[in-house]
């Protein structure tokens, strides 16, 4: 029994992953929405972070596999596995977007081929979302095998991306208040909510030959709301200012956004923890 964190690299992979998502299509619908090409080309420029973030969740995804050199044997069965299209999802939703990125930072992409361009990305990017909940919905897995772990995961995308694209705008210098944005987080902070309980009240009615699926985390009820104030902190230093009326400076996003990946890397410390296979117990 445990917390989960010896997955730290799926932890990371995963969390990292839907971040990066959701700050790409909220930073991508902000540059749709500018006139200023300047001001296109500093956002631009500050996405950089984004595929920083992404490669350190990809090279986090390699040390789970023991071996670099085994991380080409994942895309052994695209189609008929859910890991390889996993892989494959992240693989095209990193190459396409990071490939956006250099053109457009070059200041050679087109204007209406760039425009297409991001928008296939972002929606490549809710694509690798739904791949990586695939490989969660097994069967034999019943703590897992629910529909709290598709919706767990793009709640991550909600709760860290817009907060992740808000730092960003804020640094290249955009005015950008994210009044929508922040209340779509906070909604998702709502459903988060929503989800630990009812998914902790049927943790009591799922059991193996030999294991109960709530004594797998003994402290799940604890740190799940040790988690809740991570986010509602991180959030917080996001929407206080706007609620003043202020803009929100980047040391406050940053901060927050730190708060709200803490939260969310600790729930998915949890949902590993949570693995139980039926017939059998599997200690974390």
């Amino acid at each position: 029994m445990g917390n989960g964190w010896h997955e730290w690299p799926l932890v990371l992979f995963t969390v990292l992953g839907q971040c990066v998502v959701g700050a790409l299509i909220v930073s991508g619908l902000s540059w749709f929405a500018m006139k200023d090409d300047a001001a296109r080309q500093r956002l631009v420029r500050s996405m950089f972070f984004l595929w920083v973030v992404m490669g350190l969740g990809f090279l986090a995804s390699i040390m789970h596999l023991g071996s670099p050199m085994r991380a080409f044997n994942s895309l052994n069965r695209i189609g008929a596995s859910a890991l390889s299209n996993e892989i494959a999802a992240g693989s095209v939703f990193f190459a396409v977007g990071g490939f956006w990125w250099l053109v457009a930072v070059l200041g050679k992409m087109p204007p209406a081929l760039g425009k297409l361009w991001l928008l296939v990305s972002m929606v490549l990017g809710i694509v690798f979302v739904w791949a990586m909940t695939r490989v969660y919905l097994i069967d034999t897995v019943p703590t897992w095998h629910t529909g709290y772990t598709t919706l767990v995961f793009f709640m991550t995308v909600l709760l860290s991306g817009p907060l992740f694209a808000a730092l960003l705008l804020r640094v290249s210098g955009v005015t950008f208040s994210g009044t929508t944005f922040a209340s779509i987080s906070v909604l998702a902070l709502l459903v988060s909510v929503a989800v630990i309980v009812l998914q902790g009240m049927s943790l009591a009615t799922i059991h193996s030959s030999v294991q109960q699926a709530s004594a797998l985390v003994p402290d799940y009820a604890s740190l799940q709301v040790w988690r809740v104030m991570l986010l509602a902190a991180g959030l917080g230093c996001w929407i206080c200012p706007l609620v003043r009326r202020k803009e929100p400076h980047a040391t406050g996003l940053l901060l927050g956004l730190l708060l709200v990946l803490g939260g969310e890397i600790m729930g998915r410390g949890l949902f590993y923890g949570l693995h139980m296979t039926v017939g059998m117990a599997v200690a974390g």
